[in-house]
């Protein structure tokens, strides 16, 4: 598998410029018998650096029950807002199922099916021309390190092999957007850092590709996001919610310079963000 292109420690902004909005989240409610989620409002910018193909990663965090699924499905298009939406590329359409890539906790793929057969299945859903489909497959799979696996079955994988069949498969059917569902869940050290790597290697494959996770995991997030938001409510002085959860904060990682930097783990800024976001966690 390649290296994601990162640079030595240092806590000194690296160069960049940001572009074109990619995603819009403008003032999305979702409510049943009470508010879930009440005014969420945010954005993702095309982020571009000098030399390197860099795309974005955008960590979604807040405490369980919260509505991270709920607007997990919103970015997706699986779910209908009460009000509000979610926009990619400008348009002022909202998100339709298929245009963003979900991959989920359970890696679900076709067991019939070899592991390069579930790719043409999901690649024929965006390219039609079959040799060109088979290309750009087994590109993938070159990328992910799973070349030798490409005959072989789901059922012989190993998790981590399959979540990364999964990845590949949603890069194929979907237009640069990935959104993923607790990637680190259940990973001892070695594997979460192994999806660290590979979830950064992907966004350095196109300065569109833009990533999306939601997750538990703070310091996992930190280390591969440029950009964090924290969901939670609103109380009011009795320390009853008022409305539903909105991102409350928004952690710009590249000014704090600990974007796209190796072994950033033990620096005095990553642990004073991971003790903010920690103690933020206790009023959300």
């Amino acid at each position: 598998m390649m290296n994601a292109v990162l640079s030595p420690v240092s806590t000194t902004p690296l160069p960049y410029q940001l572009g074109e909005r990619l995603l819009s989240i403008e003032q999305l409610c979702v409510g049943y018998d009470q508010p879930v989620l009440g005014d969420v409002t945010a954005h993702i910018d095309n982020i571009t650096r000098d030399g390197v193909e860099q795309g974005q990663v955008v960590c979604l965090l807040g405490p369980s029950g919260i509505g991270k699924t709920q607007l997990f499905r919103c970015i997706a298009g699986l779910q209908k807002p009460s009000a509000g939406g979610v926009y990619l590329n400008g348009k002022k359409t909202p998100v339709t199922p298929g245009e963003v890539g979900v991959v989920a906790q359970d890696y679900p793929l076709l067991a019939h099916r070899t592991i390069l057969g579930n790719l043409l299945v999901a690649a024929s859903r965006k390219i039609t021309n079959q040799a060109e489909a088979k290309a750009r497959a087994i590109e993938l799979l070159n990328n992910f390190g799973l070349a030798d696996k490409a005959f072989c079955y789901p059922a012989a994988l190993s998790g981590g092999q399959r979540q990364r069949v999964a990845i590949a498969q949603q890069t194929l059917c979907s237009d640069h957007f990935l959104l993923m569902d607790e990637p680190f869940s259940g990973l001892d050290p070695i594997a979460k850092a192994t999806v660290c790597d590979m979830i950064l290697q992907i966004s350095t494959q196109d300065e569109l590709n833009t990533i999306i996770v939601v997750s538990h995991d703070i310091d996992a997030s930190i280390s591969i996001a440029d950009t964090i938001w924290l969901l939670g409510r609103d109380y009011d002085k009795a320390g009853n919610p008022v409305s539903g959860a909105r991102i409350k904060y928004r952690y710009d990682l590249i000014e704090r310079g600990l974007a796209w930097r190796r072994n950033m783990e033990n620096t005095a800024e990553f642990q004073a963000l991971s003790r903010e976001i920690r103690y933020r966690f206790k009023e959300l």
